[in-house]
């Protein structure tokens, strides 16, 4: 609640607002004449009893009349008993004696003068005093302002200044936040006030409101008077409703339905489904870019003659909603009719231009092709060098056979060079560093390809804003050409950054740091730390894009990275093997051509693969009953010295976010340079991006890899290549699948009895098995994507979702032997039992333990290695005549092993996924469904990341 205080001061803002600034005209008086005094007011004095003293005045009509002193006589215009020579007699002329201010405090009085035309020693008139109230008014200086001493010639301006503002308050304000709001109104402390401000600043108040389609806002204006002619300015804001677009109604449209047309138009009515969308609101700026939309899907349709005659949008009663109706006029369609080019540059030849371009006799009219032809013909200007080409298109309408002729004229021009190359708006990002990606020098002849070349190779550096272009200006003379690059900066660093709990793993921390822009040079410096019970990792990398400023680059990684593979038992999860491996990269590359590059490496590196003990070795060994024949067969150390190379060819428009273009690289490494593992890894990897229009992205990605082992045998059922290099496919590269989740793997399913039949039988549950992903030696997967563009809204919240199918597969390696063979019996009914595997008790040396009978005379309950009789020490001399027992050690459970997943029949997923560029970070959500599996394949449907930028 308001103080009351506000309500006679609001009242008297209003009135001041219509009333201010406007004076009464002053008029002058003859000598004084024997008559009663009257006021100098320009009204009639008659002869009646004694005035009635006349109200006190107010601001306002003290503003409006000249004051004069109480005992000025009237006028003698005004004395009707006056005698008629004496009315007809001339005014006798006045003269400004003196001349001075007051009331005026920070306004010094000579600065009070200046605003008028009144100085000491000139006439005056009624109209000059007029006028010199007219001036104070119009200097929006004054609250309120008066003559006196017109009779005397002893002139007082008497002002009262306008008060100074001390806040500006904005109150009733969510929709729109008050630093907007404030950026946009005059208003500001320690300014002037005054009602025109006030009034000025209501108007804009109320203008923002209807941008954001809030017709139904009011804004009313308060001031609140302080000490020291000081005063609070307070805008009381009713926001109201947006206003939606209830309805759009389309008359006079029979080729196409309305529903088709409002699918073309930006604007949509307000639904249930569209909440996120900002186009349901109306806008006078949307209204009239709908109409051309309009107008440009019939011009594509071929509908030459289509207007829309009129556009009325209609507010509802209740300021709550539009309703916007369009009339429209399709005409006759029309089919293109010759088409030719007349080229004034000779070194065209205009038979094959107009045989090169999309409009062709025949077809129905598309606006939309001739503009793409005009481009066309400008960019195969360009290549020749003319940077500005004139091609005008000549229309030869036909109304009778309803064909439209077209010509393109291309004016004469002269060979254009760059005269120069302007780079602005880069703070951080040194010149060097744009200007090596930019494929033209100053003096070079201009070519529009190589421009757009530039443009792409900046765009991809991914320091800039997005769609930066290259504007081309024209230079000192005709045959010059500016390059204009202007750029904005935008955050070149990358924070991923991860905390998170699970019963499992306990805590688990990932962070990666990455400076794309380091110190403005292009360099690449970045860190990564990953630590949880299962997994804990530092790497640390390097890369000089242009070394000693030649094109070359170079690189190096050096890291640490400590994994332990696990799998699942019930909800248990369980380590198997564990994985350090600590070593370094270094890379270089160097370009061939403008799209092919080179690319070497050498990497070294020492892998430590070892198993739990406690877990699974039994006697000082690895136990395959315990961990797996393929897991005992990965333990041991070993050096990998590798060195390989990749050929890239690469014309993506972006690397980033590439909407066009493709890429393709062909990869090899050989690891036996030394070392203790010899084999040969071969990947391919391919994508293509195209724009299918309407802002659809369309994208085909595929990779492939083999690896070749160099090494002899290591055993029947040993595959040559160890399980720490070969390929594993899964999350995140394969959506619809969990991580390693494709592929050969060993599943172990443990046996247990049927409470109701009582037969042993093998678990099924999932949950319950022990899942094993071993990888493989060859692998494939593409993937078709299309990202599916959004409304205005949903883009200003950074969505990009997208639908998309993959497919892929992992196999190829040698079969692994079974761990074990169970012992099984068979009862009288023909029902199997496979039993547990007993194991012999031994000792240190391997010798069978026996245990001594209790009874014995010698030795009793002991273990020796005697089978009959007693030795003091394993492996001594027997005495004795006591029949010791066959001492076991714990039983093995039985269970059954099966080998799954080695085969390149294709896994099939499908999903959808958004990227969204969160305030958290970009984050990626995908839901995706596996429909075409292999037995053993591990599906997921749901998966995300998440990350930011700095």
């Amino acid at each position: 609640m308001r103080s009351s205080k506000f309500a006679p001061v609001s009242a008297a803002l209003l009135a001041g607002t219509m009333l201010s600034g406007m004076p009464a005209m002053a008029q002058t008086a003859p000598e004084p004449a024997a008559t009663p005094a009257a006021p100098a007011t320009g009204q009639t004095a008659t002869p009646a009893p004694a005035p009635t003293p006349a109200p006190a005045p107010t601001p306002a009509t003290r503003r409006a009349r000249t004051a004069t002193p109480a005992t000025a006589p009237a006028t003698g215009a005004a004395q009707t008993a006056a005698p008629a020579a004496q009315a007809s007699a001339p005014a006798p002329v006045r003269l400004i004696k003196t001349l001075r201010v007051e009331g005026s405090q920070r306004i010094e009085p000579e600065t009070v003068l200046s605003y008028t035309k009144l100085r000491v020693g000139i006439p005056y008139t009624a109209e000059t005093l007029d006028q010199a109230l007219k001036d104070l008014q119009a200097s929006d200086l004054f609250v309120d302002f008066s003559i006196a001493g017109v009779e005397t010639g002893d002139i007082v301006l008497r002002v009262r200044e306008n008060p100074i503002i001390n806040r500006v308050i904005l109150e009733g304000n969510k929709a729109l936040k008050s630093d907007k709001i404030t950026k946009e109104i005059k208003l500001a402390p320690r300014q002037i006030f005054t009602r025109t401000a006030v009034r000025q600043d209501v108007s804009r108040i109320i203008e923002l409101y209807r941008r954001q389609g809030r017709f139904a806002a009011v804004i009313s204006p308060k001031m609140v008077s302080l000490d020291q002619n000081r005063v609070d300015v307070v805008f009381e804001i009713t926001e109201g409703p947006k206003s939606k677009v209830r309805q759009i109604n389309i008359i006079g449209n029979e080729l196409f339905s309305d529903s088709k047309l409002r699918g073309e138009m930006v604007t949509k009515e307000s639904r249930w489904f569209r909440l996120l969308s900002s186009n349901t609101s109306y806008d006078q700026d949307r209204l009239n870019y709908d109409q051309q939309k309009l107008r440009q899907f019939y011009l594509t349709e071929g509908y030459a003659d289509f207007r829309v005659t009129s556009a009325v949008a209609e507010l509802t009663p209740d300021k709550r909603d539009f309703i916007i109706t369009y009339v429209v006029e399709e005409g006759k369609r029309y089919k293109f009719g010759d088409v030719t080019v007349d080229s004034e540059i000779r070194d065209f030849d205009n038979k094959k231009l107009a045989a090169s371009l999309p409009v062709k006799k025949g077809d129905w009219y598309n606006a939309k092709l001739v503009e793409t032809s005009i481009d066309q013909l400008s960019e195969a200007a360009g290549l020749f060098g003319y940077a500005f080409t004139d091609v005008q298109p000549d229309y030869n309408r036909d109304a009778e056979t309803l064909t439209m002729g077209m010509n393109f004229h291309i004016a004469q021009a002269q060979r254009t060079y760059v005269e120069r190359i302007d780079i602005n708006g880069n703070t951080q990002t040194q010149d060097k560093v744009v200007r090596r990606e930019i494929r033209l020098a100053e003096g070079d002849a201009f070519n529009s390809f190589q421009v757009k070349r530039s443009q792409d190779r900046i765009n991809s550096l991914g320091f800039f804003q997005d769609k930066m272009e290259i504007k081309q200006v024209p230079g000192s003379s005709p045959d010059r050409i500016i390059l204009d690059t202007t750029l904005e900066e935008k955050s070149t660093g990358e924070l991923q950054l991860s905390v998170g709990y699970s019963s499992l793993e306990r805590f688990i921390i990932q962070a990666n740091i990455t400076q794309n822009n380091f110190r403005g040079k292009g360099q690449v410096l970045r860190a990564g730390v990953n630590y949880s019970t299962y997994s804990k990792s530092v790497e640390l990398g390097f890369t000089e894009p242009y070394l000693f400023d030649k094109n070359v680059a170079i690189g190096v990684d050096v890291f640490r990275r400590d994994y332990n593979s696990f799998n699942y038992i019930g909800t248990q999860r369980q380590t198997t093997y564990s994985q350090v491996s600590t070593g370094f990269q270094v890379r270089a590359g160097v370009p061939l051509t403008e799209y092919w590059s080179l690319a070497g490496r050498y990497g070294l590196s020492y892998d430590e693969v070892g198993l739990d003990e406690a877990t699974y070795f039994t006697d000082g060994a690895c136990d395959p009953l315990k961990a797996g024949r393929y897991l005992c067969e990965a333990i041991g150390n070993r050096w990998t010295s590798s060195v390989g190379y990749s050929l890239i060819y690469d014309s993506l428009n972006s690397r980033l976010r590439p909407t066009a273009g493709q890429r393709f690289s062909f990869s090899q490494d050989f690891a036996g340079l030394g070392g203790d593992v010899k084999y040969i890894r071969t990947r391919v990897e391919g994508s293509k991006f195209v724009n299918v229009g309407s802002g659809f992205i369309g994208s085909l990605v595929g990779e492939a890899g083999y690896i070749h082992s160099l090494e002899g045998s290591r055993g029947p059922g040993v595959d040559r290549i160890r399980i720490t290099d070969r390929f594993y496919l899964g999350e995140p590269q394969f959506r619809g699948f969990d991580i390693r989740g494709v592929g050969p793997r060993v599943q172990r399913q443990a046996y247990t009895v049927d409470t109701t039949t009582g037969k042993q039988i093998l678990v099924t549950d999932r949950n319950q098995l022990v899942d094993d992903a071993l990888g493989g030696r060859a692998y494939y997967l593409a993937r078709a994507e299309l990202e599916i563009p959004l409304g205005a809204g949903a883009r200003e919240l950074g969505l990009r979702p997208s639908i998309y199918v993959q497919a892929g597969s992992l196999w190829g390696l040698t079969r692994p032997l079974p761990t074990a063979n169970f012992p099984t019996i068979t009862d009288a009914n023909g029902n199997t039992t496979v039993l547990p595997i007993q194991r012999l008790l031994v000792d240190s040396s391997g010798r069978q333990l026996y245990q001594v009978p209790s009874d014995a005379a010698t030795g009793a309950g002991t273990y020796t290695t005697c089978a009959i009789g007693y030795s003091a020490t394993l492996g001594g001399t027997c005495a004795g005549s006591s029949t010791n027992a066959i001492s076991y050690q714990a039983s093995i459970s039985p269970f059954k092993e099966t080998y799954y997943g080695s085969s390149p029949t294709p896994r099939v997923s499908i999903g959808i996924g958004v990227n969204w560029t969160s305030p958290f970070g970009p984050l990626r959500i995908d839901l995706a469904k596996a429909l075409v599996t292999q037995k053993g394949d591990d599906p997921k449907l749901v998966t995300f990341n998440v990350g930011t930028q700095f």
